[in-house]
């Protein structure tokens, strides 16, 4: 590749990164529908309007985009705490492997993060929910961690299961959302995202721990 080709693929990846960094935090600040792909290019700097769409193709892409971006180094942790905890009997250890690839991931990004937010927000709409299930769902280390998981459980049936993952992810999300807004200026982000996995660990032993009442 010669050295203008390069300097080229060089600018291009630095504004993809600009314009996702940026999307990511007005996202988060205003919500998904909110904000234009107009203000997205303005705000990244970029003198065409209509750079989101050349560099991502429209909205729905690049927040396929985000995800991304974060789903790569949330999997890695997860496949870190898999092979500390993946011959564990213990319930607490699996929750460990749910809970803290996420606040372990939201950690590195230091103060102030958006992430949170973000992914709480793509929550609460089904389409955007399914669009972010896409992308993250494809983790294997994911379904391994939910299989082992579900094998600490025999009380409850799968449907159970599949209501209590749904209440867990919903918890874990919209509670580091609440703590990433709540973030003070200047705090060392890496000592409360540690407590926030504590203290989701603590209330999800027990959610996933409690008995099913037939009705």
């Amino acid at each position: 590749m010669s050295n203008a080709r390069r300097a080229r693929a060089e600018q291009v990846e630095t504004t993809r990164a600009r314009i996702l960094e940026t999307a990511e935090r007005l996202f988060a600040e205003h919500g998904v529908f909110t904000v234009s792909s107009r203000q997205i290019s303005e705000a990244a700097g970029q003198g065409n309007n209509a750079a989101v769409g050349y560099h991502f193709g429209g909205k729905n892409e690049l927040v396929r985009a985000i995800v991304r971006r974060h789903a790569t180094p949330t999997e890695r942790i997860r496949e870190r705490l898999l092979a500390e905890h993946g011959g564990s009997d213990q319930l607490r250890d699996w929750v460990t492997c749910v809970v803290r690839p996420i606040t372990d991931h939201l950690a590195t990004l230091g103060n102030p993060s958006w992430y949170a937010r973000f992914a709480a927000q793509l929550m609460t709409e089904p389409n955007l929910r399914q669009l972010a299930a896409a992308e993250v769902g494809a983790a294997p280390t994911l379904h391994a961690v939910l299989d082992g998981l579900h094998e600490r459980l025999p009380h409850l049936t799968p449907e159970v299961w599949q209501e209590r993952d749904d209440m867990a992810h919903t918890l874990i999300m919209h509670f580091c959302a609440r703590r990433e807004r709540a973030m003070p200026p200047g705090v060392d982000s890496r000592s409360v995202w540690a407590a926030t996995a504590t203290s989701l660990i603590d209330a999800l032993e027990g959610l996933y721990g409690a008995p099913c009442q037939s009705i």
